[in-house]
């Protein structure tokens, strides 16, 4: 699949140096933005992210009503980017703190999806299961609502992703 044109529409100015950058074909025979001075190559990648199945021992799992955009208003797990001195687990465990209230640690990890993202074109989400080790549920950070809910009684959620994480856990609490 080859890279748009479109994709580095903003990128005009060196990261390194500041100075101008342009679109050539590099040695992969992929276009790319390319410094004119430094030579500096601008490499446009998915953002990770990390979504958190947690479940509770009525076999219940945690949405939030998020706050603020992508899907501002839509449901979806308690999730959030990895910052650049994290682990995707590690944002799992500090994602589930700052938007529930709870404490957790990771049980497994479910696998991961990409998805088209309206901020950063494309972001590839790790799902985690995620066992409550403390706290108390209430909405924070990016989450307007915080709520346990069955399975069964699941509103729509927001992000293709999460759909597929919640489907891998109902399947194993379901047996």
């Amino acid at each position: 699949m080859a890279i748009k044109k479109e994709s580095y529409k903003n990128v005009n100015y060196c990261q390194k140096c500041g100075s101008k950058m342009e679109l050539q074909t590099d040695h992969e025979a992929k276009m790319r933005p390319k410094c004119t001075n430094c030579d500096w190559i601008f490499y446009k990648n998915p953002i990770p992210a990390s979504a958190c199945v947690i479940i509770n021992d009525k076999n219940e799992i945690v949405i939030i009503k998020r706050k603020f955009e992508p899907n501002a208003g839509g449901w979806a797990l308690p999730s959030g980017y990895v910052e650049i001195d994290q682990t995707p687990a590690e944002c799992a465990i500090d994602e589930m703190k700052e938007e529930t209230g709870l404490q957790g640690e990771v049980i497994v990890q479910l696998g991961y999806d990409t998805e088209f993202s309206p901020i950063y074109e494309k972001v590839i989400s790790f799902g985690f299961l995620m066992k409550i080790t403390g706290g108390e549920l209430l909405a924070g950070d990016d989450a307007a609502e915080a709520h346990y809910v069955g399975f069964n009684n699941l509103p729509e959620i927001a992000f293709p992703s999460h759909v597929k994480f919640i489907n891998i856990v109902k399947a194993l609490y379901s047996k």
